[in-house]
């Protein structure tokens, strides 16, 4: 493979967005690998063909009706990971396997093994390592909140302590993904909006869960010309957006008041490999396929001899 198509996709409940033609923008858009979060279907109501013609490896999670994870390829992975060390495994042909993928040990992230949130598989015909991420949500704890009544504290103290144990992970990652020869790029939804160029009402949402000073400070600290960098912005220095997500309330997407919070963060040689890399926003209301778009990036696997 000389050239590596990688969307990102929180889908918001795969047999919704099914209904409303998510294939369809598989087979144009002809990614080689296809990384979903929100996938929110436990495996027996996956419906038949769900995952196109690809092979997916997927973390449905154990709760009901949430989360769940997946990374979609044209070829079958040559390992997948996950915080559980379970995964199921969709073939081409629609058979549903369940296996034992490598077990991610993590004190901090144990809580949320079972939770669907995380999964990484190594690509067969590429010297990549990919993850797809579903950071939780969040909210406003008591210091940041405008009311008290606005305020849950608990749910927020939860998005940290996930987040501390990602970005421990995350050196470990990259030093083994480095160790067996490959790259490594993490992508999904982080629920965080990075700078005041990642949304549009900036201003009016400095108390808002996903645009919190400790939330934008430990992104930006996972960021590093070493480490991993922020693919969509090093293309679109100085542009707002962007954006990756619209409310499906009011206006929001007609007056593409949008947030950036879906990313492809990849070590330093994958991202200086980019060629390519934008949103796919759809163009009218009625199109869209899910509160969020899908993020491409086109990687120039050539360059990385």
């Amino acid at each position: 493979m000389s050239n590596l198509r990688l969307i990102s996709h929180n889908v918001n409940g795969i047999r919704a967005a099914l209904r409303r033609g998510l294939t369809g923008l598989w087979d144009r858009e002809q990614a080689d690998v296809v990384c979903l979060q929100e996938v929110r279907c436990q495996v027996k109501d996956l419906p038949e063909g769900a995952f196109g013609g690809y092979h997916a490896s997927w973390a449905p999670g154990q709760k009901a009706g949430r989360n769940g994870v997946a990374v979609l390829t044209r070829q079958a992975p040559e390992r997948v990971a996950t915080f559980n060390g379970l995964a199921h495994t969709v073939a081409t042909g629609g058979d549903i396997e369940e296996i034992e993928a490598e077990h991610i040990t993590n004190r901090d992230l144990a809580e949320f093994a079972d939770e669907g949130r995380y999964i990484e598989v190594d690509l067969a015909d590429a010297p990549i390592r990919v993850a797809s991420l579903y950071l939780p949500k969040g909210a406003v704890p008591e210091h940041h909140a405008r009311k008290a009544e606005d305020a849950d504290t608990p749910k927020y103290e939860r998005k940290m302590k996930f987040m501390a144990g990602f970005s421990r992970y995350l050196k470990d990652a990259r030093k083994q993904a480095s160790a067996a020869g490959r790259e490594f790029v993490v992508v999904g939804d982080f629920n965080i909006a990075n700078t005041e160029k990642d949304l549009k009402n900036w201003r009016a949402n400095q108390r808002t869960d996903g645009f919190l000073p400790e939330e934008r400070d430990w992104f930006t600290a996972q960021l590093g010309p070493r480490t991993l960098v922020d693919v969509v912005r090093s293309v679109y220095p100085d542009q707002d957006g962007p954006y990756s997500w619209w409310s499906w309330r009011g206006q929001a997407f007609a007056n593409d008041a949008g947030w950036r919070i879906d990313y492809h963060l990849a070590t330093p040689k994958l991202a200086a490999a980019a060629t390519r890399a934008e949103s796919l926003r759809e163009d009218s209301y009625d199109s869209r396929v899910s509160d969020h778009c899908p993020v491409l990036v086109d990687y120039d696997l050539t360059r990385l001899s």
